[in-house]
């Protein structure tokens, strides 16, 4: 049987995949951590890569398309 936490799917809720959800919660909390500045992406990808491998850029990419990048 799949893991349900490997399924590249969209949840039906608000259209984000794991991945995406994971990346938003660590920026959220980095920038909770750094007293609400920007997070630099390589520090960002760091933590991220804690939880799952994405290239850095593949962050990038998903970064932009999520709205996360100025």
């Amino acid at each position: 049987m799949a893991d349900p936490d490997e399924n590249p799917v969209p949840d039906v809720r608000d259209g984000l995949t794991r991945e995406e959800r994971v990346v938003l919660y660590v920026l959220h909390e980095t920038q909770k951590e750094r007293g609400g500045r920007n997070v630099p992406t390589a520090m960002l990808w760091g933590r991220v890569c804690e939880h799952f491998y994405i290239s850095p850029e593949a962050l990038s990419e998903m970064l932009a398309r999520l709205g996360a990048r100025r």
